[in-house]
């Protein structure tokens, strides 16, 4: 599981830098500054927890468990709910699309799985020591 997690990782890691350059060099004109600022909020987030899961891939040689692997999970959920829905939502700011206002509740979803995902790093942390081996 560590090596798909921290390929997945490296990854999102990289796309995470193409739209981060975007955001910073294309997207301001095609939409609003408030715009811009969101969906720089969705590379920030998802930088971050591209962070949390090559930790976990690290982590998982030592600490292997289903509350580690949930944790993972959770991060993942976290960066498809919160910052695809603020990419998704500039894309539709972007072509005009109107009547979608309602996607916006997806957006704090995705940061409850992202809190989740540290809750559950830590309880993984908490029941595991590395003298109790893998599981």
């Amino acid at each position: 599981m560590h090596r798909s997690l921290l390929m997945t990782a490296a990854l999102l890691g990289a796309l995470g830098v193409i739209l981060g350059a975007f955001g910073a060099h294309g997207l301001k004109e095609l939409v609003p500054p408030e715009t811009v600022n969101a969906f720089q909020t969705g590379v920030q987030y998802q930088m971050y927890h591209v962070f949390a899961l090559l930790f976990i891939g690290v982590l998982w040689q030592n600490f292997s468990s289903k509350l580690l692997k949930a944790a993972g999970n959770c991060f993942l959920l976290g960066m498809l709910l919160f910052s695809g829905s603020l990419y998704l939502i500039t894309i539709l700011k972007a072509n005009d699309i109107t009547g979608l206002g309602k996607l916006g509740i997806i957006t704090p979803v995705g940061g409850l799985f992202f809190i989740a995902g540290w809750l559950l790093l830590f309880l993984a942390l908490l029941k595991k020591s590395p003298e109790q081996g893998q599981a």
